[in-house]
């Protein structure tokens, strides 16, 4: 994953359960001796929902840690030269974590692990034993933090894909555990609990994402792409962000962020296939300043807002009813519609408040290439 911070999408993992041990003292009449005995503990049932394994996390690990792997990308951006002459090529190489879903060679990932790679040779995985094979980027959701690659699996030692659970049974306190490479350290399990649900998070493209599971345990740069696991070891979310705790952290602060798996499932198919995901657009994004009465948005040129008549001075206080404080909560509203639905804007414009309908454009992600 690349190495930035949670508003540009560091790496976000988390954890599950701290294993438990029993202790047992033996004493002996005029010698005092204490022998203590460690058992590892199966972490704790999840929902009724969900399927009770009984499973340690060292035994989850063993299963599903061969089924996550290293990812790396190379990223070459245009530059101009000091004295814009000419321009220049930069490389740079970002790293993050993925998990195998089928037995066909298909890997999960985040969309930024891999954005800007050069999309035909740019992008490598790393499975055990130092196997590396060359990716192709086969789908991607920039809306969701999505990227889906495609490798050829012969040659690669035994490895099942993992299993995936479902993110919409996941209660706050469950137990969770997350396998990934944090600073290239390849398949790093950490534990800890759901501390939060129903999160927002920015997507790469500035759109919102939502019903977010946070999590508390340590999570670093490097597990991006990676999985959240369930006390049965299946996938209930992929990491995305962390919290750093303010400006030029790079570590985390035991707040970290996964993309719901339930998420991932409703776009799999379309990344399968290559077919454009179309989401809403209004073509507004995070404004200068702060506002008691409402959110205050910059406005795209040419967009659905500038047309439907919404202006950089305006202050929106709600839409369709629901009253807004943030551009996010104005996104994260506009992501539950469709291109080619209307919504209507109660706007404070100077003194006076207006009224707006706009009609929603469409934001299409295309294919790669």
């Amino acid at each position: 994953m690349k190495t930035l911070l949670r508003s540009q999408f560091t790496a976000a993992v988390l954890g599950g359960l701290v294993t438990t041990g029993a202790l047992l003292a033996l004493g002996v009449v005029g010698r005092r001796t204490t022998r203590t005995i460690i058992e590892e503990s199966p972490i704790a049932a999840q929902p009724a929902s969900a399927h009770g394994s009984g499973l340690t996390p060292h035994a989850i690990y063993e299963r599903d840690a061969p089924g996550v792997v290293f990812v790396r990308a190379l990223v070459i951006q245009q530059v101009q030269d000091p004295f814009d002459l000419f321009p220049q090529r930069e490389q740079s190489t970002s790293t993050g974590s993925g998990f195998l879903i089928s037995s066909g060679g298909l890997i999960l990932t985040n969309f930024h692990v891999i954005e800007g790679a050069d999309r035909a040779t740019g992008v490598t995985v790393q499975f055990v034993d130092n196997v590396t094979r060359r990716a192709t980027v086969v789908g991607q959701d920039p809306n969701n933090d999505l990227a889906l690659l495609k490798v050829d699996m012969p040659g690669v030692p035994p490895v099942q894909p993992l299993p995936l659970g479902e993110s919409g049974a996941v209660r706050v306190g469950d137990p969770t555990l997350a396998i990934g490479n944090p600073f290239g350290l390849d398949r790093t399990l950490t534990s800890g609990i759901v501390s939060a649900l129903q999160r927002q998070i920015e997507a790469p493209d500035g759109f919102s994402i939502d019903n977010v599971i946070q999590t508390d345990a340590p999570i670093n740069p490097g597990n991006s792409g990676g999985p959240l696991l369930d006390a049965t070891g299946r996938v209930i979310g992929i990491n995305s962000q962390i919290e750093t705790g303010g400006a030029g952290g790079t570590g985390s602060v035991g707040i970290g962020f996964a993309v719901p798996i339930d998420t991932a499932k409703q776009f799999l198919l379309r990344l399968q296939r290559g077919a454009p995901v179309e989401v809403a657009f209004l073509g507004v994004s995070a404004g200068a300043g702060t506002s008691t009465h409402g959110a205050r948005v910059h406005v795209e040129a040419g967009g659905p807002a500038a047309n439907g008549g919404l202006t950089e001075r305006d202050v929106i206080e709600s839409i369709d009813g629901r009253g807004v404080s943030t551009a996010a909560q104005v996104q994260a509203y506009v992501a539950t519609r469709k291109p080619g639905q209307s919504v209507t804007l109660r706007v404070l414009r100077g003194g006076t408040v207006k009224t707006l309908r706009i009609v929603l454009g469409s934001k299409t992600t295309q294919p790669a290439k």
